[in-house]
């Protein structure tokens, strides 16, 4: 199939030649991608729609005039958008932290393994157990955590997104790795079975 193969920067010469399916595959490639990444720092689905709505029409734009540098990083470049957007957001609100008390609930674990229930059961405790407390991590450790972990991001495309050198965004996880250890200890979360 034509769509699967091809490639970001051929989907975007197509959308720069006048063939509008270009720029709608690219977006279906990565809506998932860029939608997760907003809802998690702002927590509100509607929010969250609206916020990748206008990441999109950025996008959008933004190739139109042409304001991309194809260098193989479209994903990171449109998730970088987003991010912006989502500081734009919180600037508007007036808040300086963005922290929430309460886990999201549709984020899915999948274990390949076969374990029994009560395993299972146990392992999901554990991961809605770190998953609020990833939420008293300092923003900019809170980011790193949930675009490596729940986003599969490598560690340079964190650094393109968030702006940083890698050697900075591996800081940010180192200490948002010992941040998390002192929160598991402080709440008594026991980690391994």
């Amino acid at each position: 199939m034509r769509q699967t193969t091809e490639s970001d920067s051929q989907l975007i010469q197509s959308f720069l030649k006048g063939d509008v399916s270009g720029v709608e595959k690219l977006f279906k490639r990565y809506q998932n991608k860029i939608y997760t990444y907003i809802f998690f720092l702002v927590k509100k689905e509607d929010i969250a729609e609206d916020i990748f709505q206008d990441t999109f029409l950025k996008v959008y734009h933004s190739l139109k005039k042409g304001k991309y540098k194809d260098d193989g990083r479209f994903v990171s470049w449109a998730t970088r958008i987003a991010h912006n957007l989502v500081i734009d957001y919180f600037r508007e609100q007036t808040k300086t932290k963005m922290i929430s008390g309460h886990a999201q609930e549709d984020i899915v674990y999948f274990e390949n393994s076969e374990k029994n229930v009560e395993s299972q059961i146990i392992n999901q405790q554990i991961h809605d157990d770190i998953k609020k407390l990833i939420d008293y991590l300092p923003e900019d450790q809170r980011e790193v955590v949930i675009m490596r972990n729940y986003m599969d991001m490598s560690f340079k495309e964190i650094a393109d997104i968030s702006g940083v050198s890698i050697n900075t965004a591996l800081g940010r996880m180192r200490y948002a790795i010992i941040n998390l250890r002192k929160l598991i200890k402080e709440h008594n979360i026991i980690v391994q079975q």
